[in-house]
Formats: structure tokens, C-alpha cells, sequence
């Protein structure tokens, strides 16, 4: 089955007087990862529920593959969700659970099996839920989105609860899957969560749109700064400003913000400054970040 792509257009969600969603429009692509960020309560998981058909939009809409969640057959064969990882009954098991979508999935319970193998649950498949930590929760929570092998993933915060190893996991997962040509959204208020797997960007904050870009596209947000470290750091602090360079002082030696590595280092060069450190400190994203879901932004 060819892969298929999210559009939403316009999707609003009010509840009364709140806003929750506010004229949502953006694309996700198929074949890379796109990476959902927001601060919490920014409406990010409002907006998955209106894409997934467990909630009506107010206005606008959003179409997977062309068509409306709600009008796709079996649709848990074209797509994969995850959207709380504590939506399982406590004294099933982890089989057990599955189990009882194989047959709206249309799938064997040796396919629940595989899925619990890969997500690394096999041990733990005949086990209550109910004593399961919140990571494993969260990988049965994987296990469940990708039962129907499908060509689309949702995934809302699945890095919750995971330790250090289980988000290298996630990592490497979500860009195989990617690779295989599957559409994947993955949710995130903490963007160094995303930031080693996403190929593109959609921040929203107070239910609106804030960026929709590829990361290189985000990342060139980002002022970068270099590292000084000089035997002569009053010959350098004249030529800084003389430059008009924003430089500060620390411990270490200075920095220099929004220059790169090449052009401190040539001036300093031409004005016969010794420098025994030069480093490019590079992009600071969570402050991209921040700064576009500030109060002041919204």
C-alpha cells in the first residue's frame, strides 16, 4: 500500500468560551518524521483526537490519505495511534489487550505476538497491566499503533516514562519506520526529546500555528555562537568592538553571539591576535523554542 499523508485545513476546536485549536493548517509527508511541538496545553493532543475522529471539529477539517478518519475501512490496517498510555484495562494482559483488537484489525494473535516482540514486551506478554511501569505502558501503547502494520503513526508524547536506553529505541524505531516510506507524527512539548529524529517541524502554541517548516528550516532560527579562548583578551575585547560584536565574558574565555567560527577567527587573524581556542558552539533550539511559544508570541 502506497503511503499516505495528513492535511489538516483550518481545524478549529472551541469547548464554550475556549479555544482549544485555533484554524490549524499544515501537512505531514510521508516518508519522514514530523515531530508535533507545543508546550502542554497547547492544544497538541486536541488536535491528534480531531485527526484520529474522536473528536468533531468545530470548523475546518483533517483528511488522511483524502478522506476522513471516521470514513476509512479498518482503519487501524492504514493507521497506527497512541495517544495515552494508561488507556488499558489494569488486569488484562499485554496479549490479552491486543488480543481483543485482532479481530476489528483483522489480524492473528500470532501478529500480537511479533508486536510485543518488537516493542520488547515478549517477556512480559502474559503479564497484568496493571503492574507494568509507565514505559513499558508506553511501548504497549507502540505495540498497539503498529498491530495493523500501518502505513501512518500517531503518537502523542511516547517518550513519557522511557529511560535513556528506551528513547534511543524510540529514536532508532520512528526513522526506520520513516524509511520504509510510513508517515509518522510524533507529539512533543520538549523538542530535545525530538530534535535527533524529526525531519520536519510543526510548532503550535495556544491552539495556533506558530511554525511549520523542515528542521534545517527551524534550526536557521537559531542564532549560532562562537567560543574564545586568547592569551590577549583585552587586544580581543577591543577588536569585538570594534566589530560591534555581542560578546560576554566568562571563566573560560568569551563568547561571541551571532558570528560563526570563520569570521572571528579571520578578523582575528588580521589584527594579529593569538587565539588558542575557537570553537562553534552552535545552534541554540530550545531557545528558538521558547521564544516562539512565549506568552509575548502568542
Amino acid at each position: 500500500m502506497a503511503a499516505s499523508a495528513i492535511s489538516i485545513e483550518g481545524l478549529t476546536k472551541r469547548f464554550g468560551t475556549l479555544t482549544a485549536v485555533d484554524g490549524l493548517t499544515f501537512d505531514v509527508a510521508p516518508g519522514r518524521v514530523t515531530g508535533f511541538l507545543g508546550p502542554n496545553g497547547s492544544g497538541k493532543t486536541t488536535t491528534l483526537r480531531m485527526v484520529l475522529g474522536l473528536i468533531e471539529p468545530t470548523a475546518g477539517r483533517a483528511v488522511i490519505g483524502g478522506r476522513p478518519y471516521r470514513e476509512i475501512p479498518r482503519p487501524m490496517r492504514l493507521v497506527g495511534a497512541a495517544l495515552e498510555a494508561s488507556s488499558f484495562h489494569p488486569g488484562r494482559t499485554a496479549l490479552g489487550h491486543l488480543k481483543t483488537l485482532a479481530p476489528q484489525t483483522g489480524v492473528s494473535t500470532a501478529r500480537c505476538r511479533e508486536v510485543l516482540e518488537f516493542v520488547g514486551l515478549g517477556p512480559a506478554a502474559d503479564r497484568r497491566v496493571g503492574g507494568y511501569s509507565t514505559g513499558m505502558r508506553q511501548r504497549l501503547g507502540l505495540a498497539v499503533a503498529l498491530l495493523g502494520d500501518p502505513q501512518i503513526i500517531v503518537l502523542d508524547e511516547p517518550a513519557n516514562g522511557l529511560d535513556p536506553q528506551g528513547i534511543v529505541w524510540l529514536r532508532e524505531l520512528l526513522r526506520s519506520l520513516a524509511h520504509e516510506g510510513r508517515t509518522v507524527l510524533v507529539s512533543s512539548h520538549v523538542l530535545a526529546e525530538v530534535r535527533n529524529t524529526v525531519d520536519d517541524v510543526v510548532v503550535i502554541s495556544g491552539g495556533k500555528l506558530i511554525q511549520a517548516s523542515t528542521l534545517a528550516e527551524f534550526e536557521s532560527l537559531a542564532e549560532t555562537a562562537v567560543g574564545v579562548r586568547t592569551p590577549v583578551p583585552d587586544a580581543f575585547a577591543v577588536l569585538a568592538h570594534d566589530r560591534g560584536w555581542a560578546v560576554s565574558e566568562g571563566p573560560g574565555g568569551f563568547r561571541v553571539d551571532g558570528q560563526d567560527g570563520a569570521t572571528v577567527g579571520s578578523a582575528a587573524f588580521a589584527a594579529g591576535i593569538e587565539l588558542h581556542q575557537l570553537v562553534d558552539i552552535g545552534a541554540d533550539l530550545e531557545s528558538v523554542f521558547l521564544r516562539l511559544t512565549s506568552e509575548d508570541r502568542r
